[in-house]
């Protein structure tokens, strides 16, 4: 049985433009075991003012390098701001 990857896309807008991403978009794309950690993490983006662009796909994405700076993350690596937001709403 095929398990499916859920991948949560956004363009972090404070990191594009500065650092590693200097002339690029930083894009954030969270890897998901399941729809419900992916739904639950597009919340909590769209609660952030700096996320903008936020989109739950089962492929994942691709960025042209040239144009974009891609941060990868797993579901299961995150803390902080992310698992706050589901401990208090």
């Amino acid at each position: 049985m095929k398990t499916t990857k859920y991948y949560v896309t956004m363009t972090d807008r404070f990191m594009s433009g500065w650092g590693m991403a200097e002339n690029k978009v930083n894009k954030l794309v969270i890897e998901c075991d399941t729809f419900d950690q992916a739904r639950k993490i597009s919340w909590a983006a769209r609660d952030r003012d700096e996320m903008k662009y936020i989109n739950i796909c089962t492929k994942y994405p691709y960025y042209n390098s040239a144009r974009y700076l891609v941060s990868d993350k797993k579901f299961s690596d995150l803390g902080g701001h992310w698992l706050d937001y589901f401990t208090n709403n």
